[in-house]
């Protein structure tokens, strides 16, 4: 037989190799801004357009290359940053592989200038899928410039799983955070197609976590300092009230390196026991410092998996760090017992003359007068304020929740002749389920996965811009950069449903109105678990999105089990049901209604004769 074995040939290899670390717009961005504060970079700036995927370019004011550097930069396992294995257990670089500019300029075509501060002249390299296109001198300043071109072009199959623009830009922002949030000694700059995202200026590290995540956060922040024999940490905690649903603001750096760490995450979580609700997520912004010996970063390409000598002890110190900086500035709820607070009385300091208090008698008043006008319009006033989240529920709108168009008078008639059948024999049960029956049938409706169902057909047949409820007081809602760019990728499906917001700034949004079904509910909770839901859906189409809006809306909004229904109520809700295409199946695929014939009864209670 003939040998079956074959080298690949070098092309196909950098392809296969390039897979491993960069897998998107992101990565190569990262890999970039890395490289740029290796050469000491004070200043450096982010060019992107069309999400990355077309063009991206990294400008810094560095060390610059010689024109022999800038030729082997490129070649694979070509690094500055070891020598030998044992440079491997002392890493303090960023990058250290030599993969990641080959990596790019086996997928991408690129271009790089760059030039020493000693040298005249400068250097211009231009790559074409691995191969040098041009070498030539050039007029540049000190530093490198990093130009991008059609990520992917040469590998279709990787190319077509990219996302849309406005989600690859998302990440570009995570990486970008991440690497400007562990150097705020360093002044970056970020330009989304002509359009600038970020300024961002050498500061302290308190104003640059403002920056990025916005100027409220300033008040949000509490300091976390520890030092051990083995970790030091220092950083910042957000307070309590301000966890959210949501997901993004959680940062874990190992010597000046971003990392994911499930265990740690735990640390904290566990450190903000019984201070915040379930299923928040609290902020936080720690730095941990540790002997490069006692780690292994050379764990995946990507960099951001750490090996730790002993994770038990870091996670004891974390926790304990925590806990500490919750205590020390009075985070904590704390109770004074030795306090009278009865005998707690503020001191008036311009004590002004004392003057005896006067009596005054209404004359008029009669104690056997039975009706109180004024207290009856304010009694009816509250009964108004009370059924206001039910009102759509008692709008009698005979429409198609899935077509949008006035329901034919036979289907009309044939419900209105069951409602009336039912409105006799219809009571709520332990205020979760309404029961009823059907000509020979037992029905038991669970009210929350009926009003779910009602809610997301309707949702969804909201072709335009659906009913919305203008609140009294505008909201403004609060996000950092890559939550930002999130909402606005999903913001013409939130108008279509019913909201009236649009952004302000680049770190804000303001919610004018909502759904008229959501009127009195926490408007940016149920937002921030739609934002969250949608973040780890993974790759939606349009129809997808809108899907997912009108699921994750449906959920919030609809009844809760416990509420209690009155008749009218419970003869609206079950109206609008049998208008809907699925009236018998919740939108999580769970029934709805459970029917019982009565032979079915009488062989249940035959069971126990």
């Amino acid at each position: 037989m003939p040998d079956i074995i074959q080298i690949l040939p070098d092309a196909l290899a950098n392809q296969i190799a390039a897979g491993e670390v960069i897998q998107r717009p992101a990565s190569a961005v990262k890999e970039l801004l890395e490289n740029a504060i290796d050469a000491k970079a004070t200043e450096i700036k982010l060019i992107i357009k069309e999400g990355g995927k077309n063009f991206i370019q990294v400008v810094d004011n560095g060390t610059g290359m010689s024109e022999t550097d800038a030729r082997l930069a490129f070649e694979r396992h070509a690094t500055s940053k070891l020598r030998t294995s044992d440079d491997l257990f002392h890493i303090t670089t960023k990058g250290f592989r030599g993969e990641a500019l080959a990596s790019i300029a086996a997928v991408a075509k690129v271009s790089v200038k760059t030039r020493r501060a000693e040298d005249a002249t400068g250097t211009q390299i231009e790559i074409d899928a691995s191969k040098v296109v041009s070498h030539e001198p050039c007029s540049c300043p000190v530093g490198t410039i990093f130009t991008i071109k059609n990520l992917f072009y040469n590998v279709p199959a990787r190319r077509k799983f990219l996302k849309s623009d406005q989600v690859e830009f998302r990440h570009i922002i995570d990486e970008f955070q991440r690497v400007a949030l562990a150097h705020p000694d360093i002044s970056f700059y970020l330009y989304n197609d002509e359009t600038q995202v970020f300024q961002l200026e050498s500061t302290i590290l308190r104003q640059r976590i403002a920056h990025l995540m916005g100027a409220h956060f300033n008040s949000r922040l509490v300091p976390v300092e520890e030092a051990t024999d083995f970790v030091k940490i220092d950083g910042f905690i957000c307070k309590p009230d301000s966890a959210k649903k949501t997901r993004g603001e959680q940062f874990f750096f190992v010597n000046g390196r971003f990392i994911k760490s499930p265990y740690f995450h735990h640390a904290v979580s566990n450190a903000f026991e019984d201070l915040i609700e379930k299923d928040t997520h609290p902020g936080y912004f720690l730095f941990l410092e540790i002997d490069p010996a006692k780690i292994d970063v050379n764990i995946h390409p990507t960099k951001t998996e750490v090996k730790f000598e002993d994770e038990r002890m870091i996670y004891a110190v974390i926790r304990s760090s925590v806990r500490q900086a919750l205590g020390k500035y009075n985070i904590t709820p704390t109770l004074d017992f030795d306090a009278e607070t009865a005998f707690q009385i503020p001191i008036k300091k311009n004590i002004s003359q004392v003057v005896q208090p006067t009596i005054k008698v209404n004359a008029d008043y009669n104690p056997f007068k039975k009706e109180n006008p004024v207290k009856k319009e304010w009694e009816s006033f509250y009964e108004v304020a009370k059924k206001e989240p039910m009102k759509d529920l008692l709008a009698n709108q005979w429409v198609d929740l899935q077509t949008g168009e006035v329901i034919d008078g036979q289907k009309k008639n044939e419900t209105e002749e069951l409602l009336l059948d039912l409105e006799s024999k219809v009571f709520q049960l332990f205020n979760r389920y309404i029961v009823t029956g059907s000509g020979n049938s037992l029905w038991i409706i669970d009210q929350h996965r009926a009003h779910e169902r009602v809610l997301y057909e309707k949702f969804l047949s909201q072709a335009n811009q659906g009913h919305s409820q203008m609140i009294m007081f505008p909201e403004t809602w609060e996000l950092n950069g890559a939550d930002m760019a999130a909402v606005n990728e999903i913001l013409p499906d939130l108008i279509s449903s019913g909201f009236d917001m649009e952004p302000i700034g680049t770190q804000a949004m303001i919610i004018r109105g909502v759904p008229a079904d959501a009127t009195g509910m926490d408007t940016k909770n149920m937002l921030e678990t739609l934002l969250e839901q949608y973040k780890n859906a993974g790759k939606l189409t349009a129809e997808d999105r809108r899907e997912l809006v009108a699921r994750s809306l449906a959920s919030k909004m609809s009844i809760k089990s416990g509420m209690i229904l009155n008749k009218p109520e419970i003869l609206q809700l079950l109206r609008d049901l049998l208008a809907t295409q699925m009236p018998w199946m919740g939108i999580n695929g769970k029934p709805i209604i459970f029917s019982k014939s009565p032979d079915e009864l009488d062989e249940l209670f035959l069971k126990f004769k």
